[in-house]
């Protein structure tokens, strides 16, 4: 029998037998108390409680770049398994088959990339802020574009990171959300505005151990419970699905939809935003930078291996009755926590751990967002947008307060996110639209030398509508009915026998989509590829015929080291040009016509102006 409506049911899986006790809340609560005390002890020993100075905007916001590879790459897995990842992913395994357990495919070509094209150029740079890069290679306006890009999606998606796992866990204890949330809230403000990078980056190390540790527990527990791993496979093989070769970009996830898709979408992510950019640079050396990608990649994959397998553990104990058409849930998001609480809430301490390591996954994503927005606020805007060059004392208070005033208003956007479910798919989608535009930015910089900035700013806009076109279009598509995600069956047959539950179900309705324009249809996999490869082809086409840059008079040091050897013999007479002008203009002494000009003549008149002044 298949998913269908027509549910007579009596109250919900909140009043099943196994709640939190005294030992979950103590253990949930011992995550919470080690967060604030491992921002208050490397506040301490910051420059401030040693000596009396305030600590330096570099130590603050980088580490002073001294940070080790190990705990950098633990907060860079932390920072992208978030709530909703320990959440949906098991949702998304049960609902529409391990088709997406490719996505860990996609993550080591994203990996790899990303260590060899990407890090170098920022290594060598050693910018504060990722965008920074935009104004050296492109003009200012470039940069400006894409900070704005940035804020406004970390903005959209920090209330997210704060409503899901608080709705997880009013509905184990019954508390408020809000009353959580804003509990959470205050802890992550704390421990991030005291202790700064360092602060982040060792709390992100722990959490991620008790994210990991927990669901690891539940799946031990879980399989244990089915009478082990083989009996999963073998009950849940109508979700394995990992052959799926067709060619139509409409179906859900297809090897090429979920490998390609992926790919795109995780680099766009790992190799420019800034939120990764920030901690790369927080490490002395490119290959220790180098280092940390390559143990991101490998615990990042293994982590998202084993969300995937509960997925199959979730299926084979619900097989017979699915929990969202028996009205034991209200939505896919708590197949887990209703799942955790059934199998192993007789245990104390197990539950209280789960929810420790989903508030954890908030809470490092929470706090590498506060930390990475308010210092692209400080150079982008500031100093880049606004040309003030703040004192070291004032610099540090000003991101120390921004990082303050994102949190309260995350938490005033909660609201919003709790009552306006439309709000969340938004989100979402801005974050594909802002990640994808912002990505082919940076690559049209770092793998087409000869575009000019004329051409970024159209790719940028062409590449913003062209996505925010399909993402949306597809938004409003589903939000009115004309497509419905079609999901694997499910079966309600013993609901009545096991849980005392009669379902009246029915065979689900799905309309014609051949209607539909196709660019609305697309699966998701694909908005982020469609912003990328449109910034490209605009931002390469208008550089052509606006008068590309002269290669000969291009810094190398600002293209992508695989491309060196294409470059002309003659560039590499400004190699680390851009490097001196960054830090001409991090010291205040330049103006905008010392400046890399956006044209070739200005870069060509500029450059030989330097070299003139070099052999005198």
């Amino acid at each position: 029998m298949t998913n269908g409506v027509g549910v007579a049911v009596n109250g919900g899986w909140q009043n099943q037998k196994f709640q939190f006790d005294i030992v979950d809340y103590a253990v949930f609560g011992a995550m919470l108390l080690l967060s604030a005390l491992t921002g208050l002890y490397y506040g301490c020993r910051s420059r401030y409680c040693k000596t009396g100075e305030a600590p330096t905007l570099r130590e603050y916001l980088t580490g002073s770049g001294n940070m080790k590879p190990f705990p950098v790459a633990m907060s860079l897995v932390a920072s992208y398994i978030s709530g909703v990842t320990i959440l949906g992913t098991p949702a998304e395994i049960y609902n529409f088959g391990t088709q997406y357990w490719l996505i860990v495919v996609a993550i080591w070509i994203s990996g790899i990339v990303v260590a060899i094209v990407y890090v170098p150029v920022f290594c060598k740079l050693q910018v504060n802020s990722s965008y920074e890069y935009l104004e050296l290679r492109f003009n200012r306006y470039v940069r400006t574009l894409a900070s704005v890009l940035f804020v406004l999606d970390e903005i959209m998606f920090l209330p997210i990171l704060i409503y899901v796992p608080s709705l997880a866990f009013n509905q184990v204890t019954g508390i408020d959300i809000h009353l959580i949330g804003t509990i959470v809230c205050v802890v992550c403000i704390f421990y991030t505005v005291l202790g700064g990078l360092k602060a982040v980056v060792w709390t992100d190390t722990w959490q991620i151990i008790v994210m990991f540790l927990s669901v690891v527990v539940v799946v031990a527990l879980g399989t244990s419970s089915l009478g082990g791993a083989a009996y999963v496979w073998e009950r849940s093989s109508s979700r394995i699905l990992i052959s799926n070769f067709n060619p139509s970009p409409y179906e859900r996830h297809t090897v090429f939809g979920v490998i390609i898709g992926g790919f795109i979408y995780w680099t766009s992510f790992n190799a420019v935003n800034q939120t990764m950019v920030q901690r790369y640079l927080s490490l002395p050396t490119e290959n220790q930078a180098k280092m940390s990608v390559a143990i991101f990649t490998v615990g990042v994959s293994v982590f998202v291996s084993v969300c995937c397998f509960t997925g199959l553990i979730i299926y084979a104990t619900y097989f017979d009755c699915d929990p969202l058409t028996a009205g034991r849930i209200r939505a896919n998001d708590q197949l887990l926590p209703l799942f955790v609480m059934e199998t192993v809430g007789h245990l104390r301490g197990v539950p209280g751990l789960f929810i420790a390591g989903v508030f954890g996954a908030a809470l490092s994503s929470l706090s590498v967002i506060l930390n990475s927005t308010s210092m692209v606020i400080l150079e982008d805007f500031v100093k880049g947008c606004m040309r003030m060059n703040p004192r070291e004392k004032k610099a540090t208070m000003f991101v120390k307060i921004v990082s303050l005033i994102l949190g309260i208003v995350a938490l005033g956007f909660v609201y919003i996110v709790e009552r306006m479910g439309g709000v969340l798919a938004m989100a979402t989608s801005l974050s594909a639209i802002a990640a994808g535009t912002t990505f082919g930015v940076f690559t049209l910089g770092m793998l087409v030398p000869w575009a000019n900035s004329t051409g970024a700013i159209f790719g940028a806009i062409a590449g913003f509508l062209m996505s925010g076109w399909t993402s949306f279009g597809g938004q409003y598509a589903q939000a009115a009915g004309l497509i419905v995600s079609r999901k694997l069956p499910v079966s309600v047959e013993y609901c009545e026998q096991n849980y005392g539950i009669f379902v009246n179900a029915s065979e689900p309705i799905y309309p014609d989509e051949s209607d539909v324009f196709p660019l609305f249809r697309l699966s998701y996999h694909w908005i982020t590829p469609i912003g990328v490869l449109t910034v490209l082809s605009v931002g390469s086409i208008v550089s052509l015929l606006t008068g590309k840059l002269d290669v000969r008079y291009m810094d190398p040091d600002l293209i992508s080291p695989i491309l060196h050897r294409f470059l002309p013999r003659e560039s590499f007479r400004y190699e680390g040009y851009a490097i001196r002008n960054a830090r001409h203009a991090d010291q205040g002494n330049c103006d905008e016509s010392f400046k890399v000009k956006m044209t070739a003549f200005d870069l060509k008149e500029d450059s030989h102006r330097s070299l003139q002044s070099e052999e005198r």
